[in-house]
């Protein structure tokens, strides 16, 4: 039987490179692009060598090692790191990992390592034999971070706010993981153990909505047939996530004004009331500001959700996680649908880089998922994608002009309205932030 190696690379052209090259070599060969899918093939028990990147989207080389002391898998570990690296691959070798080799890699010098890596590796150990223990989970394994700019910031002020009791607003278009990150800033917080309770507020009907903040008693009102115990108990000590929170009617607003600052709720029906101790968490893809000019929402409300803000970027602004994101996904795709296709191939790699994803990470997901079900290779291609590329002219301006005004305006929010430091910001002069201003209406 062939020696197994696992490439354990988010690079997909890479990854696809190495694992053509290594086949030829009479190596069998599977890929992960993330160190939970790793810890997945692993779990297999089918592995006598892995190729890691050191650094990785969930996590890196050496949070990889950890969990196969954890399982008792005995699998030597080749580090891959770029020259500026080399004494983090250093220290991954003092945590375990039996050699490295720097970017960019060299054919002859990979393969002797490898060669001398697997003479001592024992063989695989049935999955029955090991270890259960949870994977690591540095994010949770639905999703991952990216390695764009955009969202090394946005995870750079998740990691500030979420050790804090500061109430957190995330603003930002459908389908961009608003939830997400909602779960990262519990998990990171002080409340990790204890619930996260999240609730649709776009969902709730009007008449409803204080039972299921509040809960309520038996015999309040038609239909209560039984005790319910309301989010804020559910959450109690722990985070309680409020999406869409620009749905909510004005009354209820009230409501959730009053329990926020008294930290007392009281169940429809009852006469007394319940102590909590809750941490809010909100998102909303609308404007709360022009919703407060309107009428529509209650300033004090917002200024009590809205301690930190975060803005989720768009799909469109975050470029370089495109094709990570669709590789995570196929992963997902895969094994949700008993497929085991390797990738995207070049037509379909340029289609997913080149479409503008009004429906942002959501549609991503999607749309490779259906790719995944209909592809007839191991590779998807442009025709499985189901993307209707938008036209160059009106339909594309319209989209990028949205854009620019959401991120002049919050240009303008983070800054105070001070218009020179939010075309900074911006990376344009001030002149042309002017222009653009009386382009949109912007006062």
């Amino acid at each position: 039987m062939a020696n197994s190696i696992l490439i354990v690379e988010d690079d997909l052209t890479f990854s696809m490179m190495l694992k053509t090259w290594l086949t030829r070599k009479g190596f069998e060969v599977s890929t992960a692009s993330s160190v939970g899918a790793a810890c997945r093939e692993l779990e297999k028990g089918s592995v006598n060598l892995i190729l890691s990147d050191l650094r990785l989207p969930d996590g890196d080389g050496t949070s990889l090692l950890e969990w196969t002391k954890e399982h008792g898998v005995r699998v030597p570990v080749i580090i891959m790191t770029s020259y500026a690296d080399i004494q983090s691959a250093v220290n991954a070798m003092k945590s375990g990992a039996s050699d490295y080799v720097s970017k960019p890699v060299q054919p002859d010098e990979l393969l002797r390592k490898i060669e001398d890596a697997v003479k001592t590796s024992v063989a695989p150990a049935a999955p029955a034999a090991r270890k259960q223990v949870n994977v690591p989970k540095p994010v949770p394994m639905e999703f991952m971070e990216g390695k764009s700019e955009a969202a090394r910031q946005l995870y750079n002020y998740v990691s500030l706010v979420a050790p804090t009791p500061m109430s957190v607003l995330i603003n930002g278009a459908s389908g961009t993981g608003k939830e997400f990150i909602a779960r990262r800033i519990h998990m990171l917080s002080k409340r990790a153990d204890k619930p996260f309770i999240a609730i649709d507020c776009g969902a709730i009907p009007k008449e409803l909505a204080a039972s299921e903040f509040f809960g309520h008693v038996k015999g309040s009102f038609t239909g209560a047939v039984t005790d319910k115990t309301g989010a804020f108990q559910e959450a109690n000590g722990g985070t309680l996530f409020l999406d869409e929170v620009g749905n909510l009617s004005y009354e209820v607003q009230v409501q959730l004004l009053r329990a926020l600052q008294e930290r007392r709720v009281r169940p429809v029906g009852s006469t007394k009331e319940i102590e909590v101790d809750v941490r809010v968490v909100c998102a909303t893809n609308e404007n709360l500001e022009s919703a407060i000019e309107k009428g529509m929402f209650r300033e004090d409300l917002f200024h009590r959700i809205n301690e930190f803000t975060l803005r989720m970027p768009s799909l469109k602004e975050r470029q370089q996680d495109i094709i990570l994101f669709a590789n995570f996904f196929l992963d997902l795709s895969n094994r949700e649908l008993g497929r085991e296709l390797i990738g995207f191939d070049q037509s379909a790699t340029d289609m997913l880089q080149e479409y503008s994803w009004p429906g942002n990470l959501r549609q991503l997901k999607n749309i490779v998922k259906r790719a995944t079900l209909l592809a007839q290779g191991n590779y998807i291609t442009a025709a499985d994608l189901d993307i209707v590329q938008p036209a160059a002219g009106n339909a594309r301006q319209l989209f990028d002009r949205d854009d620019e005004k959401n991120r002049i305006l919050d240009a303008l929010q983070r800054t105070g309205n001070n218009k020179s430091k939010a075309a900074a910001m911006l990376g344009i002069d001030r002149k042309t932030i002017y222009n653009k201003l009386k382009l949109y209406g912007i006062e």
